[in-house]
């Protein structure tokens, strides 16, 4: 059930991980947290919680590095650079990620589900938005979608605005934007500890606007910014999702 693939992506210059678990289902691209890996999602139980799924064969989960992430909150070279390499890593999950989910699935074609936690949600929002014909739902929890606070400068770059939807979706049109109407974007957040919900409303707000479908879901200040509260989110939702049909 378990698979494990490494190679060396010239995109992002490094060695990169795509992990996966399950045979069938619908394929699910699970982004880390900030520094995460892709095997994150097993060491801190979300696979666990999420095996009657992959074991009834209705999901289908993959994971990857968050090279971008991990740069961010490292601060890995010039704040131009960490920019770069969050357009970068879309670039790499739309070349080599998503033809290598969809050979393993045997369909060329097929649409995935994106996903994450923290700035795990602001690229599962991201790849949705910029690649909505590859990237068909996406489930954002304890979204951070405002990564300028996290950086030492005022100015965003062209990498930055092309990456960045709270950016660039104000901006669509045409084809584009008409692809992306037909695609759904589901914002949960708690209202605990280290959560704001504020993040997700303005991130709804400005997919709203152009359109798109999205529905914000708050759980309450029992729910915190941590494991225990996706762990519960993410099984929910894909049940929801996997029954829908």
């Amino acid at each position: 059930m378990f698979l494990k693939s490494r190679w060396r992506s010239e995109r992002l210059g490094r060695e990169v991980t795509l992990a996966r678990w399950g045979h069938f289902g619908q394929p699910v691209l699970v982004f880390p947290t900030a520094g995460g890996d892709a095997e994150e999602i097993e060491r801190f139980l979300m696979i666990r919680a999420l095996e009657p799924l992959i074991a009834a064969g209705r999901i289908k989960v993959y994971s990857c590095d968050s090279v971008a992430g991990r740069a961010w909150f490292e601060q890995e070279g010039s704040p131009e650079h960490r920019m770069w390499l969050q357009h970068q890593f879309h670039q790499y999950v739309k070349h080599e990620v998503v033809p290598a989910i969809r050979l393993d699935c045997n369909q060329p074609d097929i649409g995935i589900w994106a996903t994450g936690a923290s700035i795990g949600a602001f690229h599962s929002v991201a790849v949705v938005c910029r690649f909505p014909d590859l990237f068909h739902r996406a489930l954002a929890m304890s979204g951070t979608f405002d990564l300028m606070r996290f950086i030492e400068t005022d100015h965003y770059t062209e990498h930055y605005f092309v990456s960045s939807p709270r950016q660039f979706v104000p901006t669509l049109d045409g084809l584009h934007l008409d692809v992306l109407r037909t695609r759904f974007i589901l914002l949960a957040s708690g209202a605990g500890r280290a959560e704001n919900m504020g993040e997700s409303w303005a991130m709804a707000d400005i997919l709203g606007k152009k359109g798109i479908p999205n529905r914000v879901d708050p759980w309450g200040p029992e729910w915190h910014h941590d494991w225990p509260t996706w762990r519960v989110m993410l099984p929910k939702y894909f049940d929801e999702w996997t029954r829908e049909g």
